[in-house]
């Protein structure tokens, strides 16, 4: 996401290096710039006009620190507005009211709102300990009922019926008597959606608003839509009182032009960003994390939150224990490594949160992916215990019979046993120096070709 915007603005920036203070002449260009960034990433026109304004404001004849360039000038005042549209914090959900606590899910069809509702639940059951129950009131979409009580028993939460015979309402109030009945702390409620924005659809949503009173009324919308993304965000911001909106598909979206213009248009705060299909791709919105991602200045907090939730530390401390008392870094415990990268949303978003990303090649991007990942798992699963305990026993014909197992070739067999063997004499250097030596040891070692430490 923002990889054209970030790529965009980096390039405006370098051009004001070497000047002394940031004045009328050598902001004009820079502003221009900046104006066709925004434009790009399919920004609302409104928002851009407001946004390069207060920029120019900020910016023209401000004296710059003797520890700043004005490049560096320019970039703080840029994170502030942007984080100024986007809202200055991330707003959470207000669920502090006597259970069950109902969320309307609310959008057009192909939107992803039964996708965000399980996401959703997942999220609150997972992170803010909640007992969740979840109720499809798309009696136009059978499919959609069904969809739903899949997902609701991937992520074992409770699945109150319905079916297409019966009146939105009636499925709505039923459900939120079952989940007082049954002590749940929050009814997430997924409703019809449409191909475009009509009055039988308003009018119902409506009705379905008056009937279960929801503390939080959520609308999901698509973010490869661009500024139609913003603008339907305001149609049903006119016919509900909307609490927030979750963009979706944004990891799809190379412009992330809705997630600067919704804000602003419709006065309602971005709740969450859909990252992937899978229930666990979803994140809070912080504004202050986004417009530091765009900035390429990456999103090292959410990198954080996302290892202490996903690595297991318990066996990171085994291994830690394990490479200071000298004892190798077998297959076993690359493998296990692996599939904590991938617990943290794969490759492209470990890439996507790291600092100074954005100047990384593009085919230097698409080296390190997460089929490799997969690739190098299943060629490990194919090896017996004691192989992957000790690698030097993997010869010629061993090899072929790994490949074939995996569904790979010898050579790539041959290029992860590379790649181990160098991780495993850099992992050597956690024992003798610490994490500096392991740091400068692992460069260009990690799958893919590395990444930039």
């Amino acid at each position: 996401m923002f990889e054209n915007l970030t790529e965009r603005l980096q390039g405006t920036v370098k051009r004001l290096r070497g000047q002394a203070r940031i004045t009328e002449d050598n902001i004009q260009e820079t502003l221009r710039e900046v104006r066709m960034a925004l434009l790009e990433a399919d920004v609302a026109l409104p928002v851009v006009r407001e946004f390069i304004s207060r920029v120019k404001e900020r910016a023209l004849g401000q004296e710059v620190l003797s520890s700043l360039t004005p490049g560096q000038a320019l970039i703080k005042i840029v994170n502030d507005e942007l984080i100024s549209v986007m809202g200055q914090a991330n707003e959470s959900l207000q669920l502090n009211v006597q259970p069950p606590a109902v969320i309307l899910m609310a959008g057009l069809q192909g939107s992803g709102k039964t996708t965000t509702t399980a996401k959703l639940a997942r999220l609150l059951k997972e992170r803010h300990k909640k007992n969740v129950a979840v109720v499809s009131c798309d009696v136009y979409r059978p499919a959609a009922i069904k969809q739903l009580e899949t997902l609701a028993g991937e992520i074992d939460v409770e699945f109150i019926p319905s079916s297409g015979g019966e009146d939105p309402v009636a499925i709505a109030s039923r459900a939120l008597d079952q989940a007082r009945k049954k002590f749940f702390d929050v009814l997430i409620v997924d409703t019809a959606g449409r191909l475009h924005v009509d009055a039988d659809m308003m009018a119902e949503i409506q009705r379905l608003h008056t009937a279960v009173s929801p503390v939080e009324t959520l609308f999901v919308v698509d973010s490869m839509t661009g500024q139609d993304a913003a603008n339907t965000a305001k149609a049903f911001n006119d016919a509900l009182p909307l609490t927030g909106v979750v963009l979706t598909k944004a990891d799809g979206d190379a412009r992330g032009g809705a997630a600067l213009s919704v804000r602003q248009i419709t006065g309602k705060p971005i709740k969450f960003l859909g990252m992937g299909e899978k229930t666990g791709a979803l994140e809070p919105f912080h504004p202050e994390r986004v417009a530091s991602r765009i900035l390429g200045m990456g999103d090292v907090l959410s990198l954080v939150e996302e290892a202490t939730r996903q690595v297991d530390q318990d066996k990171a401390a085994k291994l830690a224990k394990k490479l200071k008392t000298g004892k190798g870094f077998n297959l076993e415990d690359l493998r296990e490594q692996l599939g904590q990268m991938q617990k943290m949303g794969g490759m492209a978003s470990l890439m996507d949160k790291l600092p100074g990303m954005g100047q990384v090649p593009e085919a230097a991007k698409k080296q390190v992916n997460d089929k490799e990942l997969g690739r190098m798992i299943a060629i490990i699963n194919s090896m017996t215990p004691g192989e992957r305990r000790h690698p030097d026993l993997i010869k010629g014909s061993r090899k072929r019979r790994i490949a074939a197992g995996s569904g790979t070739q010898v050579q790539d067999v041959n290029r992860l046993l590379k790649q181990h063997l160098q991780m495993s004499k850099a992992m050597k250097q956690f024992s003798k120096g610490g994490m500096g030596k392991l740091m400068r040891a692992m460069k260009g070692k990690l799958p893919g070709g590395g990444l930039p430490f």
